[in-house]
């Protein structure tokens, strides 16, 4: 029996859906102390349809207060940073091309320091609009930078390293100018990737952001399949280029701010699992923005959890573990990048 192509869009949606709600299980059942899933579905209904179980009321609230909440500001941080890749590395045609490399995310961490640490803006901005200031501050940079240098997609990544160091240097030199020493401690902690302190209000502003990022990132996926053939390409179609590049990296630099003003800079999301999502399901934008926002969500799930059981009675940070892994998916790349040149 032959399935239409709508029943095949379909059953892989579910099937997607179905790992989602799988990994966001494993993420609240796993850790220091297991949770049996059982006890996990009491205290969802107790606290959506007021069901009326008896439950331990401390392992009620690790479950409702903290492991959920954690683990849903990871999905929607993972799929974020992974959609912000997959974007980046189809306008700047360079398969090396992320938030983090290309130094938005350095950026985002400066603008949400110089708001939390210095006072920046008065309290007429939040550390989200500081995050997405300076977020877009370093794109332009970097994109300036970039173009002066010859305009190559190699050249956008060495910008982008320069960006980064440029705005890590400003960073640290706000938290040594103004920040106190406990301040410092965590903000440093915070710099490489902590999500122990998310909670729901966090969760009512990181998935909603990465929601409205995977729609937006939906409606110009005929264009960003033009753009992987390079901007004259894309003109020639009738896209209008600009437009789109305003639009496209405004949300990529909104994702990249609010996740990094919520739990830090992470490293490697957003380079490596496109590669991955391309692997599964190839070029083509239309499958590949969901499914890498879904591998993206899933493994940062997955760091997480291995974040909080990697050293007994210790939190990694997040990025820690991001690193560990990307760090030799980022040479995989490069040695396929190499034997294609």
């Amino acid at each position: 029996m032959i399935r239409s192509a709508p029943a095949i869009v379909t059953l892989r949606g579910l099937a997607g859906a179905c790992l989602l709600i799988l990994a966001i299980l494993a993420g609240v059942a796993l850790g220091e102390v297991p949770i049996a899933p059982a006890e996990i579905g009491r205290v969802l209904a107790n606290n959506l349809w007021q069901a009326g179980y008896e439950l331990d009321r401390i392992e009620a609230g690790i479950i409702w207060n903290y492991r959920l909440p954690r683990t849903l500001v990871a999905a929607a941080c993972g799929a974020a940073l992974a959609l912000s890749g997959v974007v980046l590395q189809a306008l700047v045609r360079n398969a090396l091309a992320d938030p983090y490399l290309l130094g938005v995310s350095a950026g985002a961490s400066t603008g949400a320091v110089a708001v939390t640490v210095m006072g920046v803006g008065g309290g007429a901005i939040g550390i989200s609009g500081g995050a997405f200031l300076g977020a877009a501050l370093a794109f332009a940079l970097v994109a300036a930078l970039a173009r002066a240098a010859g305009g190559g997609a190699a050249h956008m990544v060495l910008a982008g390293i320069a960006g980064s160091q440029l705005f890590n240097a400003l960073t640290s030199f706000f938290i040594a100018r103004s920040a106190n020493a406990e301040q410092a401690r965590g903000i440093m902690f915070w710099l490489l990737g902590n999500l122990s302190g998310s909670r729901w209000p966090d969760v009512m502003m990181a998935v909603p952001f990465a929601v409205i990022g995977l729609l937006i990132c939906l409606w110009q996926m005929r264009a960003l399949d033009a753009f992987t053939f390079g901007t004259s390409s894309a003109a020639s179609l009738g896209i209008n280029v600009r437009a789109v590049q305003v639009v496209l990296i405004g949300a990529v630099t909104m994702m990249t701010a609010v996740m990094v003003s919520l739990v830090g800079a992470i490293g490697f999301v957003g380079l490596v699992i496109p590669h991955a999502a391309r692997f599964l399901v190839g070029p083509r934008h239309g499958a590949l923005l969901p499914v890498a926002a879904l591998v993206g969500a899933v493994f940062l799930i997955g760091a997480d959890v291995v974040s909080r059981i990697l050293i007994p009675g210790q939190v990694v940070p997040i990025g820690v573990v991001t690193a560990l892994v990307g760090a030799p998916g980022f040479a995989l790349i490069l040695i396929r990048q190499g034997a294609r040149a």
